[in-house]
């Protein structure tokens, strides 16, 4: 016990050595052992030395997301008043209605709405038909109730997903240390794919990546990315692009497709089930290459494990419904895959509820 008090200050030596020589990094010890532990490169001699991140950024991440946890929790309680509203307003139709032809099959119709799509923007729709037939059978007196439904809906439209998502990936803010790592079902040994997502993005800049597949010798086997003026497919090396001039709008989801056959370089790029853009001579003969890296909302381009991403290129907003097939599906199949089952349909690739995406950073799954 005598050499107890020595060893205590020994130790707190050790701990402001450390400190002062910046040690250790305790807030993301576990995020940098995920990254490291998938994504470090077969060849060692590659990995150069990264700058690690000051505590005092460390400190302002977790402050964000714990603000995006918040933020989730308010929503989460604004929908459940709003579902309570429904429920009055359900019963205020059937009141109201009661000397209609038939009110019992209306307040039928709307006690199904309210119980059969956990789909926000769904059920505010077959709401909002509801209303419409019972004003068609009991007159003007329904119409300012109706005009607040429609705002109503348009309100629940812009938080909630696509018609047959239930999940998707949130990217809270652009970030080197935010991303999806995917890990497809088979080999990404591919002649020819269909890639296809829903996006709703919170800003874009120069370069914003939604997916991309790299290898250590490319990194740019395959990406799908936005700029502010058009949307892009890339095949094969950045030399090797399609261009869509369409824009894709901040805060509403848009569908995305992008198709390639190695045979004659034929590309095609899809927006909301529409083709955007075609060409050929793309990549003509190439085949993409398997053990790479695929993951979404970030590139892997640098030879640092971890800190080869750059902020620049991340995403923000919401991903959902991401498939990949080894085929070029037709125009009918991609208008299919639009549909309200988009987020039921699965490519053999990647399929969307199926294959393994797993969040990193602040990424996380909401509903």
């Amino acid at each position: 016990m005598q050499h107890l008090p020595v060893i205590l200050v020994c130790a707190l030596c050790s701990a402001l050595a450390a400190e002062n020589n910046h040690d250790y990094n305790l807030l993301y010890v576990n995020l940098d052992n995920e990254i490291e532990n998938g994504l470090r490169p077969t060849d060692e001699s590659s990995v150069c030395e990264c700058r690690k991140e000051r505590t005092t950024w460390d400190r302002l991440f977790i402050m964000l997301e714990n603000s995006q946890m918040r933020e989730n929790r308010l929503l989460q309680a604004a929908e459940e008043v709003l579902t309570a509203e429904l429920r009055s307003l359900r019963s205020d139709v059937a009141r109201t209605c009661a000397p209609a032809p038939e009110p019992g099959r209306l307040a039928q119709t709307l006690d199904e709405v309210l119980l059969a799509s956990r789909g926000l923007t769904h059920r505010l729709a077959k709401l909002e038909s509801a209303w419409q037939r019972a004003l068609d059978a009991a007159g003007p007196e329904l119409l300012p109730l109706s005009q607040e439904l429609r705002a109503l809906r348009r309100w629940a439209g812009q938080r909630s997903l696509p018609a047959g998502c239930e999940t998707a990936l949130l990217f809270p803010m652009r970030s080197k240390k935010i991303f999806g790592s995917v890990h497809p079902v088979t080999e990404m040994q591919l002649r020819s794919f269909s890639a296809c997502i829903w996006v709703r993005a919170t800003d874009v800049l120069n370069k914003t990546i939604l997916f991309s597949y790299g290898t250590k010798r490319n990194p740019y086997e395959i990406q799908l990315y936005l700029n502010s003026w058009s949307t892009v497919l890339v095949v094969g090396g950045d030399q090797n692009k399609l261009v869509a001039n369409a824009v894709v709008p901040l805060g509403k989801w848009t569908y995305l497709c992008g198709t390639w056959s190695s045979e004659e370089g034929t590309a095609s790029l899809w927006l909301n089930g529409e083709l955007a853009a075609t060409g050929s001579g793309m990549a003509t003969g190439h085949i993409v290459p398997e053990g790479g890296i695929l993951q979404i909302g970030q590139e892997k381009n640098g030879c640092c494990v971890g800190g080869g991403f750059d902020e620049t290129l991340a995403f923000s907003g919401r991903l959902t419904g991401f498939n990949l097939w080894d085929r070029v599906l037709s125009s009918d199949e991609i208008r299919q895959t639009r549909g309200d089952d988009s987020c039921h349909i699965r490519g053999n690739v990647v399929g969307w509820g199926v294959t393994e995406i797993q969040p990193h950073g602040g990424a996380q799954y909401i509903s």
